[in-house]
């Protein structure tokens, strides 16, 4: 049995946690560690998502996270098979 690097069990144990309390939905309250012309990536509870929301961020920059900041957001899709969290603005 092979044995996975400590890092990639604390990430597994952070996803199996956040699905198993969390669904599409749920507000919740993120950290935003980036932002990007499309979208701004949130780290939620260990599992970092995709606020998507940057097709008006150009036109609109007021409108954009700044990066450090928390923000109200909501689950709008979860890809188990590729640990992948979709995020819209609360």
């Amino acid at each position: 049995m092979r044995r996975l690097p400590r890092k990639e069990v604390n990430r597994v144990s952070a996803w199996e946690d956040f699905t198993g309390r969390h669904g599409v939905g749920d507000i919740l309250a993120g950290h935003v560690t980036k932002v990007l012309p499309f979208g701004a990536l949130v780290e939620v509870e260990g599992v970092s998502g995709l606020l998507r929301d940057g097709s008006v961020w150009p036109a609109r920059p007021q409108l954009a996270p700044a990066e450090g900041s928390t923000v109200p957001v909501r689950i709008d899709g979860i890809d188990a098979e590729n640990q992948r969290v979709s995020l819209v603005p609360a």
